[in-house]
């Protein structure tokens, strides 16, 4: 038997962090249900203590998941970890994670206090964490950049204060993985009650090596790995649980551990956390990406047709590569659509939701004959966006694009004005869209990035664009669904006004990070 690697993900909380990807209540519970079928051990669901709406987010959360064990973070305060504590309430298991800073800078230049101010913050806030729960988890923030003994001190007065995980965070992603590894193989040696605790691992990417630090650790005595789907994150992004579940699944030889993922779930939920969050996985992305498992060259196709493993290491339908399944058509109907929905984790309210998101569908459907998971995945993103506080909507829409003319758009949205018509030339069909919608809603804000991908195969195909602005240092991203691609482009540039316009909640990053 093998010692059990317990897999945490953080991507809801984490990999919110990373800007312009905040979810929303009900997209977070979305995708806490695919982690859920995914069978991971823990679901680090938000920062209650941020604000209102991330509060809501991990409440909700925590009543939707019934396995899983539901997670809050929480800073060494004591109005933090009531938060969290409320927050997680109806969790069924319920883990309350607190940190505090423990490098030299971080103590000195943005806690300003002493290492012993530290340890006693540290140590109250397990304490009263337990008030809530059994399950408490405690991170010495930037221990990367942390002076090891002061680390031992800390982690031994913690784990007798009653934490049951130790995590030990590369904040910054400044380790390498020898050194990472042998420094969490010292801990362990070091610290006199660490047979009581669970030692985990949450590494950064800054330097690529996020994976490989997890993976040290792991071969260092670390039972618990925190990681993202598809690696989001702030910054560089977080280590990808896909690529750390797939090592350990793959190199049986090389890891004494196991973990209980359900595999088949892995590519569904990539799928669903890039449609939320408007972040596209790159094509050569391991394990998730499209060209994963391709192979153009004549001497691979030849070893892979004569026998798989000559170039493939694990199977593409082990991860959930799978031919994208037709499942709904325009003659199908309101149970058969009700039904595939709850097969994605997808509840409705009441019915007028449901009546709602299906007359959706049917729309869709008399635009492209075959309707796959993917565009139902992007149909609820869509409908939910909606759902939020539209101050700007789409009405119509009318471009011309000829061959030695400037292109021009006209573009009438609902505003709190009601109807407004604006019209603008530019380079192109998508530019002068921009900049007609721009002409009514008066942002000044500037286009960081413009993204299109295809949802599905075909001709017919939704294009999903992704637009990120950026406004007084407030950075948004916006989502866009359609068969026209300039409607599509359209659709996410008003997606993210809408968030600009929206009051600004405080972001998950202001009251700290691991």
């Amino acid at each position: 038997m093998t010692d059990k690697l317990i897999i945490f993900d953080t991507t809801l909380r984490d990999g919110e962090q990373s800007p312009g990807a905040s979810m929303t209540r009900d997209e977070k519970v979305r995708i806490a249900k695919s982690l859920e079928r995914l069978r991971v051990d823990v679901i680090e669901a938000g920062f209650p203590a941020a604000s209102q709406g991330d509060f809501e987010a991990v409440q909700a959360v925590a009543r939707a998941v019934k396995e899983t064990t539901v997670c809050g973070l929480a800073r060494a305060l004591a109005q933090d970890i009531d938060r969290a504590g409320e927050a997680l309430k109806e969790a069924r298991r319920a883990r309350i994670h607190t940190f505090i800073a423990t490098s030299p800078i971080h103590m000195r230049q943005k806690l300003r206090m002493t290492p012993d101010q530290v340890l006693e913050h540290a140590v109250e806030a397990v304490k009263r964490a337990r008030r809530f729960t059994d399950d408490v988890e405690f991170s010495p923030e930037d221990a990367g950049r942390s002076e090891e003994d002061f680390l031992c001190r800390i982690l031994e007065a913690v784990i007798e204060a009653g934490a049951t995980t130790l995590n030990i965070p590369d904040t910054v992603g400044y380790s390498v993985p020898e050194q990472f590894g042998a420094t969490l193989r010292r801990l362990r040696e070091r610290i006199p009650n660490a047979d009581k605790a669970i030692f985990s691992v949450h590494c950064h990417n800054d330097l690529g090596l996020a994976v490989a630090n997890s993976l040290a650790a792991v071969l260092n005595g670390a039972r618990q790995v925190e990681c993202t789907i598809n690696g989001l994150g702030e910054r560089a992004g977080n280590a990808a649980l896909e690529e750390i579940v797939m090592a350990v699944i793959t190199r049986k030889d090389v890891f004494p551990c196991h973990v209980d993922i359900d595999t088949r779930e892995i590519v569904p939920c990539s799928k669903l956390v890039s449609n939320i969050t408007g972040f596209p996985v790159q094509p050569n992305k391991a394990i998730v990406g499209a060209n994963a498992f391709a192979h153009e060259a004549g001497i691979h196709q030849d070893g892979i047709l004569k026998h798989r493993e000559t170039y493939e290491i694990m199977r593409a339908e082990e991860v959930g590569w799978t031919a994208n399944r037709m499942v709904l058509g325009k003659h199908s109907g309101r149970n058969a659509f009700k039904a595939r929905l709850l097969e994605l984790g997808v509840e409705f309210s009441s019915e007028a939701e449901l009546n709602a998101v299906f007359q959706r569908f049917k729309d869709l459907a008399d635009k492209k004959h075959e309707v796959f998971d993917e565009d139902l995945q992007a149909l609820l993103t869509e409908v939910g966006v909606e759902a939020e506080d539209e101050r700007v909507k789409l009405v119509a829409l009318k471009v011309c694009s000829e061959t030695g003319k400037v292109p021009c758009a006209q573009v009438t949205l609902r505003t709190e004005r009601g109807e407004v018509y604006g019209a603008a030339e530019g380079s192109g069909a998508v530019d002068a869209s921009f900049r007609a919608i721009e002409a009514v809603v008066a942002t000044q804000s500037q286009l960081l990035l413009y993204s299109v991908n295809n949802i599905t195969t075909g001709t017919d195909a939704q294009g999903e664009v992704t637009v990120r602005l950026e406004k007084g240092g407030r950075i948004v991203n916006g989502q866009g669904a359609d068969t026209d691609i300039v409607i599509a482009s359209a659709k996410a540039y008003i997606n993210a006004v809408n968030k600009l316009l929206a009051p600004q909640k405080m972001h998950p990053q202001v009251p700290g990070n691991v």
